[in-house]
């Protein structure tokens, strides 16, 4: 009763209903937007479908068109980097193979492609969102090394709910292994249950600032990824790289600027970071900016203990 009254006031009454109600209200009063509903009462939303125009909300709504269809040609092609790929429509944008078809892990939006032969089943893609990826942004952004590769087995130091984690383990594939590390126990939750429908992740609720305390549910990686956004993140790197990464592994570290050092600026702060790193043989290849999907960040990426190159006689 009260939602409706934020509408209906008498429009010479000095009171305006708050945005955020008269937002809901209209979602719930009127079925305007893309379906042109039938809404009633004075509505603000117009919907434009194929059958006709509808005013929803507020207004009274004649039309039954159904909006836009979903059914657009998009043409999915290789990214340079295996295991990712790039859908070309209205809008580009990155995807991955999805490895549990018809499960979306954050609600990101998913999209249906013919299987090669005609009994085959369809091919089901995720979107990659980089504004709420680390690395999602770093490809994006045009790294030109990325040691994740499919097969690759990656060491993923602070997983979070596994949003990241998701398109890493469809990146990897069948073959590979994400073995996601989250001290928080609620985020961890969240992981374990994703884990459940992709057997290739291993979640573990642990302190990777402690990694002896994993160190038997972990062989040997090919890949050290760390979002861990803590004052000493290379030093867990280190840690963690030396006790489980291969020699000539890589590793993918994203630096937040604000969680290291507040009161330096940025610039100052990632490269006292790579000197760091340098110091426990982890040599830098490349660093990108994160920007402007992420503020203030930077990501590293090189190799742990590359091999010497022979010296020419």
């Amino acid at each position: 009763f009260w939602l409706k009254r934020t509408l209906c006031l008498p429009p010479k009454s000095g009171l305006v209903a708050p945005a955020a109600v008269t937002s809901r209200c209209i979602s719930v009063m009127g079925k305007g937007g893309d379906k042109g509903g039938k809404g009633k009462g004075k509505g603000v939303s117009k919907g434009k479908g194929k059958g006709g125009k509808g005013k929803g909300g507020k207004g009274k709504g004649k039309g039954k068109g159904k909006g836009g269809k979903a059914g657009n040609k998009v043409v999915i092609e290789p990214h340079r980097h295996e295991g990712v790929f790039i859908a070309k429509g209205k809008d580009d944008a990155l995807v991955t193979l999805n490895m549990s078809p018809g499960d979306s892990v954050y609600g990101e939006k998913r999209l249906q492609a013919d299987g090669e032969g005609p009994d085959d089943p369809k091919i089901e893609y995720r979107v990659w969102n980089p504004f709420r990826s680390k690395l999602g942004a770093t490809i994006v952004g045009g790294i030109g090394f990325m040691p994740i590769k499919p097969g690759s087995k990656v060491l993923y130091l602070g997983a979070a709910s596994g949003t990241t984690v998701s398109h890493v383990s469809d990146m990897v594939g069948k073959d590979g292994a994400v073995y996601a590390v989250e001290f928080s126990s609620r985020p961890g939750r969240e992981l374990t249950n994703m884990a459940k429908k992709r057997p290739n992740i291993i979640p573990i609720v642990e302190d990777a600032r402690q990694p002896l305390r994993y160190r038997m549910l972990i062989g040997m990686v090919d890949v050290i990824f760390a979002d861990v956004a803590q004052p000493d993140q290379a030093r867990i790197v280190a840690l963690n790289a030396h006790m489980f990464l291969r020699n000539g592994g890589g590793f993918i570290i994203s630096i937040k600027a604000n969680c290291v050092d507040s009161t330096a600026a940025p610039e100052a702060v990632f490269a006292s970071e790579i000197d760091k790193l340098k110091k426990e043989k982890c040599k830098p290849k490349e660093q990108l900016t994160l920007e402007p999907y992420h503020r203030d960040h930077a990501v590293v990426v090189g190799v742990y203990r590359p091999e010497k190159k022979a010296k020419k006689e």
